[in-house]
């Protein structure tokens, strides 16, 4: 039987999305339903995050069909720690959205589709068959495009098509290589394809599928030479789904990589993650120019995002201990920085009129504590010590010296001092130097409402907090971070929590293994 701690963070968002929808006429309990659904999925991953770190992996089957014949639900440590993320970003984004989107938007569904998102996200980080990843990650496109385009605006439709349009590529390059997966082992259970993969007589047909996965994970993640679909969208929709997209939707990208090129496809290393090496170096690079040429603040920030998500890969195109371990530190912090970089923003248009760097000025003398908000994101995505992007950047660089990889070491460090001429022309443009139009056309926090200083200022002081907190005390998340690694290297545990101890695990140890 499937545990509940497993069911619950899927269950929780998909029944408050059903609530919402019955409460459709009434905003007020509509609003309500959300708040609460959103806290209680929190909890949900608290629980599963407690029970993973306790009992180590935890695995169930839907319906008592055994594994690989039924649909499999398994958490090790890097699935509760990206279940729990998400539980904190819903929630943050989901208060900060009570204040930011606007009646029009709620009552034309923001709130259910916003958990049928949640619950796409969380339940590809928990499922353990590559076809209910696929169901997963189409699940998240619905919910993703339509919050894209709720609105309506001209913008955002033109965003919101050429999102759907790349990613439906995707989406059929992913069914293929499944479909070709399928007709080589007769199975989509991942821990089963562990097993059946190296015994596949062409192992050329296997390279050549993983491949395709590359790529359809790729657009998912917004690697080079796949992410124009995401600075093109990103900052067309209400700041809360921009936000929230920011923080969790490329993650599940990267976490398909991570989870299916570390257990399923290893048996080629020396091409696959040396191609993932390349791509995550070109991918920093292109990002960060990318941003270094923008004027707009979601326009610069959308570019980080490909930058940063280079950093991730480049922790699992590495592919050792202390590679790994980036990568899973790395996910966290980012997922918290972006996250809060987009609520300031939002923040800064509410209190200036414009998120163009042009037209906006003076928010240091206006709204010092705002200020300090985004400088602490800001630095620690630029790396800066004792943030905890610094560690993040620290570990990456020196699990890449470690094993030689000189190259890519100097691009993190160069794409960091990048990253930080961008974040100081947001600081400089949008903060430091006067607004055009004189001080008079610029708000401070304290003429908001004290429902809307609760709302959208609360979130981004919270995770402001996780930021300094996972700087200053770095060792319980690197913990954390290394439990991770050394299940995605040694997936024998993982292997036999889903398909029991009777399991063939061969060649389960992939520790030291190098591109």
């Amino acid at each position: 039987m499937v545990s509940w701690y497993l069911i619950a963070p899927i269950v929780v968002p998909m029944t408050t999305a059903v609530l919402a929808i019955l409460l459709w006429n009434n905003r007020a309990a509509q609003r309500a339903v959300s708040a609460a659904g959103a806290g209680l999925h929190l909890v949900t991953a608290i629980l599963l995050m407690a029970q993973v770190w306790q009992g180590g992996i935890l695995a169930g089957q839907m319906g008592e069909w055994p594994a690989p014949f039924g649909i499999t639900l398994v958490a090790d440590h890097l699935s509760a720690v990206m279940v729990l993320i998400t539980g904190i970003m819903g929630l943050g984004v989901g208060l900060y959205s009570l204040s930011d989107i606007n009646e029009d938007r709620e009552r034309n569904g923001f709130h259910p589709l916003y958990h049928v998102l949640l619950t796409g996200v969380t339940g590809s980080f928990i499922t353990g068959d590559l076809f209910n990843l696929y169901v997963w990650f189409e699940v998240m496109l619905i919910a993703s495009f339509a919050l894209l385009a709720l609105g309506a605006e001209k913008e955002q439709l033109d965003g919101a098509i050429k999102y759907a349009a790349i990613n439906l590529v995707s989406t059929v390059m992913f069914l293929i290589a499944v479909g070709i997966l399928y007709g080589l082992t007769g199975t989509l259970n991942m821990a089963d394809l562990a097993v059946r993969l190296p015994q596949v007589e062409q192992q050329g047909l296997v390279t050549t599928v993983a491949v395709l996965f590359m790529i359809a994970f790729g657009i998912k993640s917004a690697v080079f030479p796949l992410f124009f679909w995401l600075p093109a969208s990103y900052h067309t929709p209400a700041v809360a789904v921009s936000a929230i997209f920011a923080g969790l939707l490329t993650k599940v990208g990267v976490y398909a990589l991570v989870r299916t090129f570390t257990l399923i496809f290893t048996g080629d290393v020396a091409y696959t993650h040396t191609a993932l090496l390349v791509v995550a170096g070109l991918t920093m690079v292109t990002g960060v120019l990318g941003a270094a040429a923008q004027n707009e603040i979601r326009r610069i920030l959308s570019f980080h995002i490909i930058s940063q998500i280079g950093y991730m890969v480049m922790g699992l195109a590495l592919y050792t201990p202390l590679g790994l371990i980036g990568a899973v530190f790395y996910l966290v912090h980012h997922i918290i920085v972006k996250t809060n970089l987009f609520l300031v923003a939002g923040v800064a248009k509410r209190l200036t009129g414009s998120m163009e760097l042009k037209k906006i000025g003076g928010l240091y003398k206006a709204s010092p504590l705002l200020a300090v908000l985004f400088l602490i994101p800001a630095l620690s995505l630029g790396g800066i010590p004792p943030l905890s992007g610094f560690w993040a950047k620290l570990v990456l660089i020196r699990a890449s010296l470690e094993i030689g990889s000189y190259a890519i070491a100097a691009t993190a460090i160069l794409v960091g001092l990048l990253t930080m001429f961008s974040m100081t022309k947001i600081w400089g443009e949008a903060f430091w130097k006067p607004h055009p139009g004189g001080d008079a056309r610029v708000l401070s926090i304290s003429d908001l409402t004290a429902t809307e200083r609760t709302l959208l200022i609360g979130p981004i002081v919270v995770f402001a907090a996780l930021t300094v907190a996972i700087g200053l005390w770095t060792q319980p998340f690197l913990d954390l971070a290394t439990r991770a690694s050394a299940e995605l290297l040694a997936p024998a545990p993982y292997i036999e929590a889903v398909l029991g101890p009777q399991a063939g695990v061969p060649g389960a140890e992939h520790a030291g293994a190098q591109p």
